[in-house]
């Protein structure tokens, strides 16, 4: 995994503004959404449909990041836990509506929002599609992989939805 990129990002402590429906504007793109699901531009994607991490639960949001390494997590994840052999998506979106930090990540691992990941109830519009991204080695995605499943196992794969 590529860590730079996201310890960079980190802010000092106390200087960072929370993102919420009623402050986003000021944070600027390009955003992207990693998924297995294949899409066309000027497609959008729209909450309400089966979550990646729960089976059985529908997704309230639909999840966005200005981290191109993020979307590709979230592309490799898809498909893994879908067990889908096919290389995952990743789209250059644009927000339709306001959004808010992915309280899911926000303060969880690192302060603040490092991976620059949000999440809105409005609908996304793929802009493009990022062909050439790079994926991680098949043991740091298992690593990632099993320590899901540890936290399926401890109770602790909780969602705020």
């Amino acid at each position: 995994m590529h860590t730079a990129g996201i310890i960079a990002g980190m802010e000092e402590p106390g200087t960072r503004v929370p993102v919420t429906h009623e402050h986003c504007d000021h944070v600027t793109g390009p955003f992207f959404h990693g998924t297995r699901t294949a899409f066309a531009v000027g497609d959008e994607l729209a909450p309400g449909h089966g979550s990646t991490f729960q089976e059985g639960r529908v997704s309230n949001n639909v999840y966005f990041t200005a981290v191109l390494e993020t979307a590709v997590w979230g592309a490799e994840l898809a498909t893994a836990l879908a067990g889908d052999e096919e290389r995952g998506h990743v789209y250059v979106v644009e927000p339709l509506g306001s959004f808010e930090d992915d309280p899911n990540v926000t303060d969880k691992r690192f302060p603040g929002n490092p991976t620059q990941s949000y999440r809105t109830r409005s609908p996304l519009r793929v802009v493009g599609e990022v062909d050439d991204w790079e994926g991680h080695a098949p043991e740091v995605l298992q690593g990632m992989l099993d320590s899901l499943a540890r936290l399926r196992e401890q109770g602790l794969d909780v969602i705020e939805d």
